[in-house]
């Protein structure tokens, strides 16, 4: 069985210098495998590679380009189950879940697959009536992606397919947390018969993802990350010469609001998967939930009751409904925000205490404070882990209020049996989803998807609308013969 991984660079698997081991969270003594760790040598032979590339595959045929996605999309699909156990054994979500992304992603390539048969353009007659004009859809050239450890399947599927489809070449950098999901999605893409150097894997970290960001060869950059992080990502795609085409996908810190007209079962539902599971590492998890007077006691009790009857275990267990935290120095920020939560005056209503399991691992009872206000770091800040908070509101205009208090502006719910304030919160909320009785957390992948304000800069991810970034328009005009 294969134990080292290397990148791919042109269409070959190469080894470095250094190599990373992929530990698991749910049995830290275990090592998935071993991984190459590559550095700025590495991207700029990548670059290189998607560089030379690039004239030959954004001429390509669209059938070709849909004939590859989708027959990588059905190898996805039919080794879901053992992609799931490798995604779970190195990321730590819950082998159910991990097989649920492993088939989102298979689902993202068939349908960005048909996208690439669909690459539209417009035609419009001259004003003056001496010309015929041609808007149409052109590729970027090397496209640098960079992805998180959060979903290390589905986050890559939804950046690299938009990306082929259009014609790009690819750099893909994922997070060193976890290499083998990328590294499998990248081996199989080019099985499915890409071209050499169309699709490039540099494992590293964040020196290979600012090599990434500054290279002149690379035309556009996508990232999803922390917000601090994608701000320097941003600030070298934009000083680079020629700048690059970004988008930065960074993160929320999104309300749930609760009010006394709500069914309460349902409502402690979307709290729970939405704010704790995945174990709270979701951009659009419902950290912070906030709960109108009348209904606010008996939503906290019933939450409570739910959350003893959680089991947090390893990954691969049967029954486990909440792995462990990705990596040590995540389950360390952790605890050290549940620290920072009740120096600051939080009431700490359930867990919060670091756990032993039967196996060494990241384990974590998921924490709910209350008597939270609106100026406390756990209120405002993203600390993506199963950290909530309880906010009270006195009605729905203050709850409105709440939820629009945040630098962030990614996704926003309200469970109510009100229609007018369900409208008034879908037209008014500051998000860039919006839910009605249904959890922050989730979303589907032929609808945009992306926020507002310190959550994203660029075009939206995912749908149709994932085209937008990987393409330019050209205007060409065609004089008439008169």
């Amino acid at each position: 069985m294969k134990t080292r991984f290397g990148h791919w660079i042109g269409g070959e698997e190469v080894t470095t210098r250094s190599w990373l081991d992929n530990i698991n969270p749910s049995d830290t003594r275990e090592r998935i495998g071993e991984y190459a760790f590559g550095d700025a040598t590495d991207v700029n032979d990548a670059v290189a590679a998607a560089r030379a590339a690039f004239p030959a595959w954004s001429k390509s045929a669209p059938q070709l380009r849909h004939d590859i996605l989708r027959r990588a999309s059905d190898e996805v699909f039919a080794r879901k189950t053992e992609l799931g156990h490798l995604l779970a054994s190195e990321e730590g979500k819950t082998l159910p879940e991990a097989i649920g992304e492993v088939g989102r992603a298979a689902q993202v390539l068939a349908f960005t697959a048909a996208e690439a048969l669909r690459l539209d353009g417009r035609k419009f007659a001259g004003l003056a009536g001496d010309s015929e004009i041609d808007v149409t859809r052109e590729p970027l050239g090397v496209v640098g992606i960079v992805t998180p450890w959060n979903f290390p399947i589905a986050i890559p599927a939804w950046k690299i397919a938009p990306a082929l489809a259009a014609g790009n070449t690819v750099v893909f950098k994922p997070s060193e947390l976890v290499p083998g999901s990328a590294w499998m999605l990248v081996d199989i893409l080019q099985r499915a018969g890409l071209p050499k150097g169309v699709l490039n894997l540099v494992i590293g970290a964040g020196a290979a993802g600012g090599a990434l960001a500054g290279h002149a060869d690379v035309a556009a950059l996508s990232f999803t990350g922390s917000l601090d992080t994608g701000r320097k990502v941003g600030m070298a795609g934009i000083a680079s010469t020629p700048m690059k085409k970004l988008q930065l996908e960074l993160g929320g810190k999104n309300p749930l609001v609760v009010l006394d007209d709500a069914d309460l079962e349902l409502a402690v539902e979307c709290a729970l998967n939405g704010a704790f599971y995945s174990t709270g590492q979701r951009c659009t998890a419902s950290s912070r939930l906030i709960v109108t007077d009348g209904i606010r006691e008996r939503f906290v009790a019933r939450l409570i009751e739910r959350l003893e009857r959680l089991k947090i275990g390893h990954a691969l267990a049967d029954g486990t409904d909440i792995g462990p935290v990705v990596s040590a120095a995540q389950w360390q920020k952790d605890l050290d925000y549940i620290d920072i939560g009740k120096r600051e005056g939080a009431r700490l209503r359930f867990g919060g205490a670091a756990l032993e399991r039967a196996t060494p691992g990241h384990y974590l009872q998921p924490a709910l404070f209350t008597d939270v206000t609106p100026g406390m770091r756990i209120a405002r800040e993203e600390i993506f882990g199963p950290v909530a908070v309880v906010q009270a509101a006195r009605d729905y205009d203050e709850a409105l209020a709440l939820s629009n208090d945040t630098e962030f502006g990614l996704t926003a719910g309200i469970c109510t049996n009100n229609l007018k304030h369900a409208n008034h919160f879908r037209r008014n909320a500051h998000a860039g989803v919006v839910k009605v009785n249904l959890g922050t957390s989730g979303l589907d992948y032929h609808v945009p998807f992306g926020g507002l304000s310190n959550s994203s800069y660029g075009p939206r991810e995912q749908g149709h609308d994932a085209l937008d970034f990987y393409t330019t328009t050209k205007t060409a005009y065609t004089r008439c013969e008169l």
